[in-house]
């Protein structure tokens, strides 16, 4: 039997395992097809992800992430700021901030209850393609403002830029954003999931970043971003080169149960 936590940001929901133990061997007790099945909501615990926390030597620890699809994937900013919240459970480190290795380098965060905030790494590249964006918060993102966003047809809209020729052997997540008032609205389409999650942590930290280059961010260096499951906020700075620097991914990060498998 294996132990499992479930846990969800803002409705992006993720299975963890305490890895620190080493008993958990890829290809052996856990692969692609059982982390596929695990992840499925109708046959398996159902998640949009699963993580490992593992040990590390130069930090508190590392975060190994797999898409619900069960490959191995790129850096998940709502899986981050939750792995975070189940290392302060487990005592793995002290106090209300820490420092954890992930796919794209080493990640600071700050706890306070349920709510974490989580650095994101620098981003230096946005990209214009017509009258969108695409960009790269730790995983590829591909942003487009629209005037209306609850009435689209997420999955066939996002899924027709995902298999476009130019992101079809890698893969891109899709961002739909409306700007509303005070709050930006966004529905993402995640691949991996290969549908639309609830919430997108490097996808709402994407959306931040243009919406800076578009004037539509709702604070100064900041913008508040309504996903389906819930609210979160960016912030960031911006050198004299335009680079964005100092992001950070901040929201509510909650144990949901704890099972056997």
């Amino acid at each position: 039997m294996m132990e499992f936590y479930k846990y969800q940001g803002a409705g992006n929901d993720f299975v963890m395992i305490d890895n620190r133990n080493g008993e958990v061997e890829l290809g052996k007790n856990l692969n692609t097809k059982i982390i596929n099945r695990i992840c499925n909501r109708n046959f398996g615990v159902g998640a949009d992800g699963l993580i490992l926390l593992q040990n590390d030597i130069n930090s508190d620890f590392r975060m190994v992430y797999f898409n619900s699809d069960g490959n191995e994937s790129t850096m998940c900013g709502n899986g981050g700021r939750c792995i975070v919240a189940f290392a302060k459970f487990l005592d793995v480190f002290e106090g209300n901030s820490c420092e954890f290795r992930a796919i794209d380098g080493m990640h600071k965060a700050k706890l306070y209850g349920d709510w974490v905030e989580l650095q994101m790494i620098d981003v230096s590249k946005v990209e214009q393609i017509d009258n969108d964006f695409f960009l790269d918060t730790g995983s590829p993102h591909y942003v487009s403002f629209r005037e209306n966003v609850k009435d689209l047809d997420l999955v066939k809209e996002g899924r027709k830029i995902r298999d476009n020729d130019r992101f079809k052997s890698e893969g891109t997540n899709v961002n739909f954003v409306a700007s509303q008032h005070d709050i930006l609205e966004v529905r993402t389409y995640e691949r991996g999931v290969e549908n639309e999650t609830l919430a997108c942590g490097t996808g709402v930290t994407a959306v931040a970043l243009v919406a800076d280059l578009q004037s539509k961010n709702t604070k100064q260096n900041a913008s508040r971003i309504k996903a389906v499951g819930g609210e979160l906020e960016v912030s960031y700075e911006k050198n004299a080169n335009g680079e964005f620097t100092n992001i950070w991914l901040k929201g509510p990060a909650q144990q949901v149960f704890k099972g056997q498998m």
